[in-house]
């Protein structure tokens, strides 16, 4: 028996059977075969950052860090071939040195590539898809351990599921990108009331490349953020080491984290430190390079759902929310962030055919948060929000499948793949339902 792993948030544990770290995929494909010989179900984990199940491994568990190499790139095409288990934070520092950069990014550069598709990573901006329409092909080990690549003109009935796919399809073993000549971006972080930002959400939304914003909801601020797209040979002007240590690390971690221990124990303080806090994060411009803007670091520990809602319902969804929090008096720690992603035509996105508005809800790791996601979920939900796959909710399948026109298509062909559950768990079971003939035993 393998040492216990945990995601990280915390929210997730499993001692797995077997831990294997293939370094290429003949010897994924060698550990697959060997699971089924075993009768034991396999998951390939990525940096655990996903706050569900989605890639728990009771059974055999694939550990990438020995796929994380650069296969190849193509500077002319811009495309970009790495195998799948290299994180965002060493994969974008590389393809800067090669003058190239991924289109969009989250906001966190944790994950492994792999899981960032898998799960439906976004960023935010009218104009831009989540993470996995960057993927241009795919090589991946099937259930029966055969290595198979895929791609548009290349079994794309797999490729087209296989960009957000859960880990239900197989394991990804590298990736090709579609990446994009290196750029620049001019930020404005700036408070605003949040009032204010609900009546102009469109015109916020259409006026910049990228917009999001935070809100605490014990406040009346919000905490903007407008992205302008430059040229990469734009002079920079980049945040000093120390405005970011006082910005990003002491006032957004260290000291975040020490005044939401005091809340923890004293929760009627938490309106004072959403408020105290909102006013610590200053208003500042800078410029620099993508990579070095679009994530930052956290270090504070949290639970986090999300729904990604139809931007008509959105401003009505958070002002619900906001009554109910209001009315409740229910004690939330964290900020709302609240992004806006392009449509595309993956079946299992969240961005399925239409542009979202996807909403993030959070609270300290060390609070109750049952009750507030809850509401977050019943809120969002009839606003006709589909739920991020990395993060909590309690939907199951007869759930998802009404609002994923594509579910059984997805599901139909995670059957024909995997028809006995080499690649359940117990989270894949409940979203999708269990494969046709895997049994308790199987899915081990």
């Amino acid at each position: 028996m393998a040492a216990g792993w945990s995601n990280w948030a915390g929210t997730e544990r499993v001692t797995p059977a077997r831990v294997v770290t293939p370094a290429s995929a003949d010897e994924v494909s060698m550990a697959v075969k060997d699971a089924v010989r075993d009768g034991l179900a396999v998951k390939a984990i990525g940096s655990g950052h996903s706050f569900t199940g989605a890639a728990l491994a009771p059974g055999v568990q694939i550990r990438p860090d020995a796929l994380d190499g650069v296969v190849s790139v193509d500077h002319e095409s811009g495309l970009v071939t790495v195998e799948a288990g290299i994180p965002l934070h060493q994969l974008n520092p590389m393809l800067l040195r090669h003058g190239l950069a991924m289109e969009i990014l989250g906001d966190i550069d944790r994950q492994t590539i792999a899981g960032a598709v898998s799960t439906g990573t976004h960023g935010s901006g009218r104009s831009f898809g989540t993470t996995s329409t960057q993927l241009r092909g795919l090589e991946l080990v099937l259930a029966d351990g055969s290595v198979v690549t895929c791609s548009a003109d290349e079994r794309p009935e797999l490729f087209e599921a296989a960009r957000t796919s859960i880990g239900a399809l197989g394991v990804i073993t590298k990736v090709t990108l579609q990446c994009v000549p290196l750029y620049a971006l001019q930020v404005v972080d700036a408070p605003m009331p949040v009032e204010e930002v609900f009546e102009r959400f469109d015109e916020l939304v259409a006026a910049a490349d990228h917009f999001e914003f935070f809100w605490f909801p014990h406040t009346t601020t919000a905490l903007t953020r407008r992205f302008t797209r430059l040229p990469a040979d734009t002079e920079l002007k980049p945040l000093s080491k120390l405005g970011r240590a006082i910005d990003d690390k002491l006032v957004t971690n260290v000291a975040f984290d020490a005044l939401l221990r005091f809340g923890t124990r004293v929760p009627r303080a938490i309106p004072g430190i959403t408020k105290f806090v909102t006013k610590a994060v200053t208003a500042r411009e800078f410029t620099d390079h993508a990579p070095y803007v679009f994530a930052s670091e956290r270090n504070v520990r949290f639970k986090e759902g999300e729904y990604a809602v139809p931007p008509a319902a959105a401003v009505d969804a958070l002002r619900e929310i906001k009554r109910w929090i209001d009315k409740t008096g229910e004690k939330v720690s964290f900020p709302f962030e609240v992004r806006y992603v392009k449509a595309d035509d993956i079946p299992l996105s969240v961005a399925h055919e239409r542009d979202v508005v996807p909403i993030s809800f959070h609270q300290y790791h060390r609070m109750p948060h049952e009750t507030f996601f809850g509401a977050c979920e019943d809120v969002f939900g009839a606003a006709g929000g589909r739920p991020h796959w990395g993060k909590m909710h309690r939907l199951d399948a007869a759930a998802l499948r009404e609002i994923y026109s594509r579910f059984d298509d997805f599901v139909s062909l995670r059957d024909r793949l995997d028809p006995t559950g080499v690649f359940a768990n117990p989270y894949l079971d409940r979203v999708l339902g269990p494969a046709p003939q895997s049994t308790s035993e199987a899915r081990r």
